[in-house]
């Protein structure tokens, strides 16, 4: 497979990388620091720019099969319309190129999930997550209404820790506690997604 990855320079977008690499896909990465994966050169096509800018991303999606985002705002609480514009910048492009595999990682606690989240989450997703979480659950309104082929990923608290393999994936998970999953687990699930017909226009909630 053509595999384009957005976030590849991100904790999970690496995994992801690493996972599309050893499965043989070609791999064209995104990045705006394209020396961050100068370990990957001969491995990897990358180009440089920004995920936002329909420009650039139109470029990157040339004779794509797919699209992985593993987009993400590290540590800050702000998403600075990051989601948004990004999720413009790839349907305008996946229209353009004739790309219409989409597979977008969000987070547990946006849009419909936060119904299932405990009251302890229910609380920091409204206050301390509010600005990020409301302009994901934007992104994710005009990526349904794309047309796209999509599949939107809900992890819950992500840990640095390996695959397992054995996590639970479904439109509604019964939550319990503080659930967690490791980005590891996150990126496989979202390469065999991208493989794969059995998601397309689905929610995935993902914990182990």
């Amino acid at each position: 497979m053509n595999l384009l990855i957005l976030g590849a320079t991100g904790p999970t977008g690496r995994h992801v990388l690493d996972r599309a690499l050893a499965a043989g896909d070609t791999v064209t990465v995104l990045a705006r620091r394209p020396e961050a994966l100068a370990d990957l050169a001969d491995q990897v096509t990358v180009v440089a720019g920004d995920a936002t800018s329909h420009k650039d991303v139109a470029k990157a999606m040339i004779g794509q099969d797919a699209v992985i985002s593993a987009l993400g705002r590290s540590t800050s609480v702000r998403a600075d319309d990051l989601f948004t514009r990004a999720a413009a910048a790839v349907i305008a492009a996946a229209e353009e190129q004739g790309v219409s595999r989409l597979v977008w990682m969000s987070s547990f606690g946006v849009g419909d999930t936060y119904k299932s989240a405990s009251a302890l989450q229910k609380l920091m997703y409204s206050t301390f997550l509010r600005n990020i979480y409301a302009n994901k659950e934007l992104s994710e309104k005009a990526i349904r209404s794309s047309g796209l082929d999509w599949t939107l990923v809900y992890p819950t608290l992500l840990t640095k820790g390996p695959a397992k393999g054995t996590y639970l994936a479904g439109n509604c998970l019964p939550m319990k506690g503080n659930p967690k999953i490791s980005r590891a687990d996150v990126a496989a699930f979202m390469h065999k997604a991208a493989h794969s017909t059995e998601w397309i226009q689905r929610d995935a909630v993902i914990t182990d």
